[in-house]
């Protein structure tokens, strides 16, 4: 098996999507019972779902009508898939090949092209299976660091029990662990390489306990490599950023600018010609604070000659129903512009009305 290359035969064969679609039906239906409580979206969610929404069977024979006949009424999806959570789009999935005998993905596939296909194809997968996509498609391609991005972001842009789901996926979809492939990996050299292991393999353990003495200790640490000793990726280093939970990390970085007068990201940012800084300021950012982060992937994509709309693409559609309000935010104020407007100069079409609809209202 190829994995998930886009591919209509390896889209038509993937067991533990349908598995993980199966899943997400049943806990989404658990949620309704419970006053919706699965339709919940995140308070920094961008994305608006119609309430009461139309019923998965109801949607799914909206998508069939949609893809019939001569042409893909491809507003019509935009409007459907556009406008409901993950939980609400994996059982428009079971009931659309429960009523037609094939996969949602695999019609999405035959019906849509370009871009606009890309964008929808990665909006209906389960998040779990599409950050393993992702992963699995980073870790093939050459040239440029940023690539690397695409695996700091699934480490840590999210909860530890995510990327556990993650791990998960990929093993399903792969018959190998992230965490191998990471390590296998020929594009990266250590100690990056090092560092992204470490990350991709940890796991974060909750709570909002905070240990000051432990916080203090650790940002000394990390100044003595980051600043003094000009070594980001330290041993120090990679055992912090890729251990410790997130409010500890937060305290820490905190006592760091407090000792020190500059916090850790500005520290690394002066170091712009050091790829290893660089990294560690993504994890950083995605630790801390991934609308700043997510800001910058943004602008990256569009700034320049050509869009990469694949970086555009992922931005979008994986804080959609995160944090993508934050992401506005924090890109309105450093750019001066906000993201609708960045995206309408920047894209068009179907292609366009798809990031729009996930972008909501500004």
């Amino acid at each position: 098996m190829c994995g998930w290359c886009g591919c209509l035969e390896c889209i038509h064969n993937i067991p533990p999507l349908n598995l993980l679609f199966l899943h997400f039906s049943s806990a989404a239906r658990t949620g309704r019972e419970g006053e919706e409580g699965a339709r919940t979206l995140s308070p920094m969610a961008s994305i608006s779902v119609p309430d009461p929404a139309p019923s998965p069977t109801e949607d799914a024979e909206s998508i069939r009508k949609a893809v019939q006949g001569w042409g893909t009424d491809e507003n019509a999806l935009i409007e459907i898939l556009g406008h409901r959570t993950a939980a609400q789009r994996a059982e428009i999935a079971v009931a659309y090949e429960g009523l037609y005998d094939k996969p949602l993905l695999r019609t999405l596939q035959d019906e849509l092209s370009s871009h606009f296909k890309g964008a929808m194809t990665l909006w209906a997968m389960d998040p779990a299976a599409r950050d393993a996509k992702l992963a699995y498609k980073a870790l093939r391609k050459k040239g440029g660091d940023r690539h690397a991005w695409v695996l700091i972001e699934v480490a840590c842009a999210s909860s530890p029990d995510h990327l556990v789901a993650v791990r998960k996926a990929y093993c399903s979809a792969y018959d190998s662990s992230l965490e191998e492939d990471v390590a296998a990996c020929p594009l990266y050299k250590d100690p990056l390489k090092q560092f992204l292991v470490r990350l991709v393999s940890s796991y974060r353990h909750g709570g909002e306990h905070v240990d000051g003495e432990l916080a203090r200790a650790e940002a000394a640490e990390l100044h003595g490599a980051v600043a003094a000793k000009k070594q980001p990726l330290h041993g120090d280093v990679v055992r912090i950023v890729s251990s410790r939970s997130k409010p500890q990390l937060k305290a820490t970085f905190q006592h760091y600018k407090r000792e020190h007068g500059k916090a850790i990201d500005e520290v690394l940012e002066g170091n712009r010609n050091d790829k290893l800084s660089a990294m560690l300021k993504t994890a950083v950012w995605c630790l801390t604070s991934p609308e700043k982060h997510f800001a910058e992937v943004i602008r990256s994509s569009i700034i320049g000659l050509g869009t990469d709309e694949e970086s555009l693409t992922r931005a979008i559609v994986s804080r959609a129903e995160v944090d993508l309000k934050k992401v506005k935010e924090e890109y309105k104020v450093r750019y001066k512009t906000t993201v609708t407007k960045d995206v309408v100069g920047d894209t068009s079409g179907y292609y366009q009305g798809i990031l729009l609809t996930l972008i909501g209202a500004e």
